[in-house]
């Protein structure tokens, strides 16, 4: 009896530690970002105002646009913060992904930069022009191009393609690259059209260094939105909404637009 009371005791006490471990991780987030200004935001507002309300919170950095949604799927991490809705339907759709969005944070101008013209007036014929190569921001950059009368588009309801190039008068030569190594790219072509992540990340402002951006009140601008996305099914766990109230709180708003001058533009 003495062996059966003792061997209650220490499965006992081995249940009390598993569901303490198992409390703590219940109040850990783990969300997934690019560096800027994703990470930044996350850092330097989001993350206080979550621990402030008892929350851990783990920021883990990607540098692509791809696996921090496999690791959302994969439920690697609870959340992940750097695409647009048109991006996330993209993934959804080519990766039998099931990620939703949970609130919007900003937008950040995808912008036209070069590193041998001053102006899109100075562009010339056979010039090259690197555009990302995932569906939804190529469509932004090549409507982008449309926008500015460099090409003309056929319409469609569907994403923009090059094969959507109706005319292109100068005879531009496009360079589909990932969207990552398009600051790179700027040695190598004439201009290349950049989102507004990466531009900040090499130190390029939208405001003041793109030749032509996209604009904040544009009909579509909505699309542009970077959102927070959890699996599907999570949309109102406890994490969620406390993601969704850090996400839209007035810090935030106010760090956006103090840090970013107009580069990174409040959605909310």
């Amino acid at each position: 009896m003495k062996k059966l009371i003792s061997l209650f005791s220490v499965l006992a006490l081995s249940f009390g530690l598993v569901a303490c471990g198992g409390g703590n991780d219940e109040k850990t987030i783990s969300i997934g970002v690019t560096p800027v200004p994703h990470e930044e935001i996350v850092r330097d507002v989001v993350a206080p105002i979550l621990e402030a309300e008892g929350w851990k919170v783990e920021i883990v950095q990607f540098n692509d646009y791809v696996q921090p949604n496999t690791s959302v799927e994969e439920g690697s991490l609870d959340a992940n913060y750097y695409q647009t809705i048109r991006y996330l339907q993209q993934q959804n759709e080519e990766r039998g992904l099931h990620l939703v969005d949970i609130v919007g944070v900003h937008l950040e101008p995808m912008g036209v930069y070069s590193g041998e013209i001053t102006s899109l007036n100075d562009l010339y014929a056979g010039a090259t022009v690197a555009v990302p190569n995932d569906g939804s921001n190529e469509s932004r950059a090549i409507k982008l191009l449309a926008d500015n009368g460099l090409i003309t588009l056929t319409e469609t309801d569907d994403l923009y393609t090059l094969q959507h190039i109706e005319t292109n008068p100068l005879g531009l030569e496009f360079v589909e690259l990932e969207a990552a190594n398009l600051t790179r790219s700027l040695e190598d072509v004439t201009v290349a059209v950049i989102n507004g992540n990466y531009a900040l990340e090499a130190g390029l402002n939208p405001q003041t260094d793109a030749l032509a951006a996209e604009k904040a009140d544009a009909e579509d601008s909505y699309l542009y939105i970077n959102y927070v996305v959890v699996k599907e099914g999570n949309e109102n766990s406890e994490k969620s909404q406390a993601l969704i109230k850090a996400f839209q709180d007035e810090k935030v708003r106010e760090y956006i637009e103090e840090k970013y001058s107009g580069s990174v533009i409040p959605a909310f």
